[in-house]
Order: structure tokens, then C-alpha cells, then sequence
């Protein structure tokens, strides 16, 4: 190990505002990219913040993603979580936490469903979708809660669309899957939601086996290699990512755009900017932050030996913060080329759906901006409570105020 002390736990403050990393993890950044960390069990590992080594981390597969090789360490305290003797079990068909071969072998049945050619295919039907949302939000009275009428079912309706799920059972799984994504809450009940959402994708898969309909479910239930276990952990999988990260970027997208008005009106002024101005946000903001990874061996990263056994934390958010890769990078600039962010990740596991989520953002941020051409916070920013409890970053609500509401196209 390095002569320097590890940071006794990992910063997670965001006292640098709301879309910055914490003061600590960008300091660390600048000092070391690839930092000594101890970790809440007392494990010291490592965490990386600099870009080119997040990317090579990532593109990587000695740093392993399966949790039953070897144990990863959590750098937060869960209540009532024991400390971790021994790795985890694998669970079938979650193929985020396995690596190749087991991981290509399911990721390779998703590839199609989400090809950019088939994504291209939805956008006309998803433009629809999004008016439809937008219409009635146009009927409410503000103040109005953006992420409740919003940035929130958007992706809900498209993912159930896509998978089969149907809409009327979405109460019950966006109050489990944000229970169970909550940071602090205890096993017990992280569990309970577990249970409760795998229980019903068990039913939802078995019911599409035996009946089988036009959706991706379906299309993977007809599959005759795949158990009931391993239908039940992709599902879990999409389900769960194909809505949280999409709607918390709608929601903090916003938030960013009403509280940088001069690029909020550079687009609005030139919708061409769109789609630049997605990845920009995307880079930005980077709301799946944290990624975990096991060397599997003595691996040097960054100018440092990763001991084999360490548990490794990648912020993608610090690593898109890099000065050493993006000029400014504390602002947001809609005008930036920000290809090559890490937003969607890297190496094989990079996001299966990042191409169905840049749709999804260019047509409801689009929609947005074009409907509520007055849009502004009905609250100071520093009222805007934000996810600093949950995994996947955000804010729980955006109260938003329109004096003015554009017609329809061709209304």
C-alpha cells in the first residue's frame, strides 16, 4: 500500500452545490486520481477519479464486476448490515455483477432490443408519448411537482412499453425499487423491497412464458436457455435502470438548465443544439455515479499497485469533472463537445440502453422547453430537496411555475 493515509471514508457531501462532486473527492482528484481509501468495515481500497484511469479501469476485466469472486466493500454504512467475511452469492440473470463469459452470454440476448435502429423506430411513438405527458401537465394548476407529473412517468411508460410491465402496477414498483435504492435504510427492509419487486417479476415472466405477447420480456421468456431465475434478474435490471436513471436526469437536467438561464435560452433559441446539449447534461451531471470493481490481481492503475483482493469505487462524476480531459468542466457549456464522457460507463458493461435514454431525453427535454416556454422554479434552488440518500443521484421533487403554456404543434 502507499505511504499516503486513506481517506477515512468516501466524501459524499455536496458541498460544492448541487451538480458538482463534493470538495474532497474533486481535491483528491487533483492530488491523486487514483486514491488510498478506508472504507467503513476498515478495508482500505482505492478510489478513482481521474478519467483515462476510470476508462482503463473500466475497459479492464481484471477488476472484476461479480460479487461472488471476492468481497466488495460498500464505502457507506447500511443499518444492520453485517460485516462482509465472505463474497455474496451470484444472482441469476444479473449480469450487471458478472463478467465475461457468464455476462456475455445474457447481455448478447438484450443487444437487439436495443440497437440504435430499433431505438430510432420508437422515437416517433415516444414523441407522442411525451405530448400526451406534457398535455397534462398543461391541465395542472402550478406550482406543480415536475418529477411526479414529469420527468418520472415519461421513462416509467416507456420502460413498461418496452418490457411488457404493465403501467397500472407502477405504484408499487417505484415505491419498492426507491426503497430498496435507498442508501441508509436498513437490510431488512432493503431486502423486503427486494423481495417484493423480484416476486412480481418471477409472476410477471412466468405469466409471458406461458403466454407470451409483443414486448422484450416476452421476446426472452420464448428463449428456451434462459430460466425463470435468470427472466426474473435481467427484468429486475431493466426494470429498475430503464426508469430511475432516465427520470433523475430529467429531473436534475431541468433543475440544471432553470438555474444556468443563458444556455436554457441558447436552446431554447436553437433546438438544434439538442442533442449536444444532452450529453453535455449527461457529462454534467453523471447520476449513476458510483461503480465497484474487485482486482483480481496486483493491477497498476494511475501510477499505483491495486493490490489483488482491493475493492475499488470509480466516480464517474469526478472522472467527468476532469480538467485533464475536459477544459471547464465545472461548467456547463450546451456549445461542448462532451463525447467521451462516462456518463453510460465504459469497456462491457457500458449502459445497454444509453441510446434509448438519449431519445428519451432529447424528446421530453425538447417537448418541455417548447411547451412551457416561461418554466421556472416555484422555490429558491437551495429548497429543491435533492437524492443525496439514494444511489442513483437526483432531486425527489422539482416544484416548477409557468405563467404561459405553448399549444400543441398543429393545434
Amino acid at each position: 500500500m502507499s505511504a499516503t493515509a486513506p481517506t477515512p471514508g468516501l466524501p459524499t457531501e455536496r458541498d460544492a452545490g448541487p451538480f458538482a462532486p463534493p470538495r474532497a473527492i474533486s481535491r483528491m482528484r487533483e492530488a491523486r486520481p487514483v486514491s488510498p481509501l478506508r472504507f467503513p468495515d476498515g478495508h482500505e481500497g482505492w478510489l478513482v477519479t481521474g478519467h483515462e484511469e476510470a476508462r482503463r479501469l473500466l475497459a479492464d476485466n481484471r477488476f472484476s464486476s461479480r460479487q461472488d469472486l471476492g468481497i466488495l466493500h460498500v464505502p457507506y454504512e447500511t443499518p444492520g448490515m453485517p460485516v462482509p467475511t465472505a463474497p455474496s452469492p451470484q444472482v441469476p440473470g444479473l449480469f450487471i455483477a458478472m463478467d465475461p463469459p457468464d455476462h456475455t452470454r445474457l447481455r448478447r440476448k438484450l443487444t437487439g432490443a436495443f440497437t440504435v435502429r430499433r431505438m430510432r423506430s420508437l422515437e416517433a411513438h415516444l414523441a407522442d408519448l411525451v405530448e400526451r405527458q406534457l398535455d397534462a401537465l398543461a391541465r395542472l394548476t402550478p406550482p406543480v411537482d415536475l418529477v411526479a407529473e414529469f420527468a418520472l412517468p415519461v421513462p416509467s411508460l416507456v420502460i413498461c412499453e418496452l418490457l411488457g410491465v404493465p403501467y397500472e402496477d407502477r405504484g408499487t414498483f417505484q415505491a419498492n425499487s426507491a426503497r430498496f435504492m435507498l442508501k441508509e435504510v436498513s437490510l431488512e427492509e432493503k431486502m423486503a423491497a427486494y423481495g417484493a419487486l423480484t416476486g412480481y417479476l418471477a409472476e410477471l415472466v412466468t405469466r409471458k412464458r406461458a403466454a407470451p405477447g409483443d414486448d422484450l420480456l416476452s421476446d426472452l421468456a420464448r428463449d428456451g436457455d434462459l430460466t425463470v431465475e435468470e427472466l426474473t434478474g435481467v427484468a429486475f435490471l431493466l426494470l429498475l435502470a430503464g426508469h430511475e436513471t432516465t427520470a433523475n436526469m430529467l429531473g436534475l437536467g431541468t433543475f440544471a438548465l432553470l438555474e444556468n438561464p443563458g444556455q436554457l435560452a441558447a436552446v431554447r433559441a436553437d433546438p438544434e443544439l439538442l442533442p449536444g446539449a444532452v450529453e453535455e447534461l449527461l457529462r454534467y451531471l453523471s447520476v449513476a455515479d458510483l461503480f465497484y470493481r474487485y482486482a483480481t490481481e496486483d493491477i497498476e492503475l494511475g501510477g499505483v499497485t491495486v493490490p489483488a483482493g482491493s475493492t475499488v469505487v470509480v466516480s464517474l462524476l469526478a472522472a467527468d469533472r476532469d480538467p485533464r480531459r475536459f477544459a471547464e468542466p465545472d461548467t456547463l457549456d450546451l456549445h461542448r463537445n462532451a463525447r467521451g464522457h462516462l456518463a453510460f460507463g465504459h469497456g462491457v458493461h457500458q449502459c445497454l440502453g444509453q441510446q434509448l435514454a438519449r431519445i428519451e431525453m432529447r424528446a421530453a427535454l425538447g417537448g418541455l422547453l417548447r411547451r412551457f416556454p416561461d418554466l421556472a422554479l416555484a422555490v429558491p434552488a437551495a429548497e429543491v430537496p435533492l437524492r443525496t440518500d439514494m444511489t442513483v443521484y437526483g432531486v425527489h421533487a422539482l416544484p416548477v411555475t409557468w405563467t404561459e403554456t405553448a399549444r400543441r404543434p398543429g393545434a
